[in-house]
């Protein structure tokens, strides 16, 4: 299953790398120049200078998944130290006792079971707001999945929770300092500017990703057969011993493990919050709980390493679709065409009714976002030509923000070259193909949903 799933979407990541090279035979070259400013490199508006476009032949179309490679080596390590920690927890029999009375649990108060999906989704849904969870829900997919089938859910509900959650956050953000932060800042606003409109947007954003997943949810529990990974979730219900009824045998050193298990994950909070982790701290945090939770779990050192290889082993298939992704932004760049379709993009735009304008921004920030991923990354590239644009169309620099953070949000977690939502999928093994299917209604309905949200600050001029 894991070896057809990395091949087919490997496959079809790679296609798309192929692609954007073809593009690069097609479309018009061109720069921005750019400065660097607090740490970061922008591009000055009104700066483009057309030029000749670098064809990207066979050559670099080979390169480019080695330079993705390169590129994304933070992620892949973390990729890597995730799934080795969680299969080492894995073999210490912890998880499946741990499962197994929470779902006993919740069988003797089924009342209870209302609350879960709501009140986790509400959780992610603040971390992504506030402090711009995204990565981060990495570990927690592999946390959640082992939770809804045990609840009687599919592993799609285990994966929406916190990655959903977190998105729509994002689309939402209200204090995230790697979206609102980075866009005001360069957009020249004031400070936390436009936030009571943005708490509504969090409002409705949160409440109708909780809807989503909560109605799916319960069509499965009805009916666990309409699951497009039900026989997926057959497989690893019985990998994590959840298909048995006998309960497991709940040993202190299954207790010990969960324990430090569960301390981790407040330490990983506190630390992202407190001290700004990012990546490598949360990978070394992970490792940590490797080596404890084997010795715990008491593992001789001969198990505990070889769990640890095989967890980071089932990681590779979904590394090099990673790396395949990021191809596509080093061809796009090195192609020199991601300027221009910036560049063209601003052009049309600027012909437009402020209303269409304001939507066409949000368009053209999900198109970009296709190539460019890091929020932080996307803003430096984006918001220097995008907010003087408005000034041009009568705009506030306020509604090219949201146009820049409804892209982010609403339209990241169904890319296929998001190195997180490959990320993400590869550790739920979950197919792309079966994501974005299950995804298009409520891709839909945000999208709508975005178009209409940009009306108000345009006709209000929110500032």
């Amino acid at each position: 299953m894991k070896t057809k799933f990395a091949f087919n979407t490997l496959v079809m990541i790679y296609a798309v790398v192929v692609a954007v090279a073809a593009g690069t035979w097609l479309l018009p070259g061109g720069e921005y120049q750019r400065v660097e400013a607090d740490g970061r490199t922008l591009v000055i508006a009104n700066s483009f200078q057309p030029g000749l476009t670098v064809p990207q032949g066979p050559a670099a179309v080979l390169m480019a998944p080695i330079k993705g490679f390169v590129k994304s080596v933070d992620i892949l390590v973390f990729l890597f130290v995730i799934g080795g920690t969680f299969m080492v927890i894995e073999k210490t029999g912890a998880l499946a006792s741990g499962l197994k009375r929470l779902a006993s649990f919740f069988a003797r108060k089924p009342e209870l079971r209302i609350f879960f999906i709501p009140v986790t989704v509400v959780i992610f849904s603040i971390a992504g707001s506030v402090f711009g969870m995204c990565e981060e829900t990495m570990p927690f997919v592999l946390i959640f999945i082992p939770l809804a089938l045990a609840l009687g859910y599919d592993s799609l509900v285990g994966t929406a929770i916190p990655f959903l959650g977190a998105a729509a956050g994002f689309a939402g953000s209200t204090l995230n300092p790697f979206i609102v932060g980075i866009a005001q800042r360069i957009a020249e606003l004031p400070p936390r500017s436009g936030l009571e409109y943005r708490l509504l947007i969090w409002v409705i954003s949160t409440t109708c990703m909780t809807a989503f997943i909560m109605m799916y949810a319960a069509r499965i529990r009805k009916d666990p057969a309409k699951s497009p990974v039900f026989e997926l979730d057959k497989l690893r219900k019985h990998d994590l011993h959840l298909d048995a009824d006998k309960l497991e045998p709940f040993l202190w050193k299954h207790k010990l493990v969960l324990l430090v298990f569960g301390l981790s994950i407040v330490a990983l909070v506190f630390g992202v919050m407190k001290y700004e982790w990012f990546i490598q701290e949360i990978a070394a945090l992970f490792f940590a709980l490797a080596i404890t939770a084997g010795l715990l779990g008491r593992l001789s050192m001969d198990e505990l390493t070889e769990a640890f290889k095989e967890g980071a082993r089932g990681m590779m298939g979904v590394a090099l679709i990673i790396a395949c992704a990021k191809g596509t932004l080093v061809i796009a760049t090195d192609g020199k065409i991601l300027d221009s379709m910036l560049h063209g993009m601003a052009s049309v735009i600027s012909g437009l009714h402020p209303i269409l304008a304001a939507q066409a921004m949000f368009v053209a920030q999900g198109t970009l976002n296709f190539f460019v991923h890091s929020g932080s990354g996307q803003a430096a590239l984006t918001m220097p030509v995008m907010a003087p644009l408005t000034d041009v169309l009568g705009l506030t620099r306020q509604t090219a923000v949201l146009a820049f953070q409804f892209g982010e949000g609403w339209i990241n977690p169904v890319l296929p070259t998001s190195g997180v939502t490959m990320g993400v999928l590869g550790l739920a093994g979950i197919p792309w193909n079966v994501w974005f299917k299950w995804m298009l209604p409520a891709q839909i309905f945000f999208f709508i949903l975005a178009l209409l949200l940009l009306i108000p600050p345009v006709i209000f001029h929110l500032q």
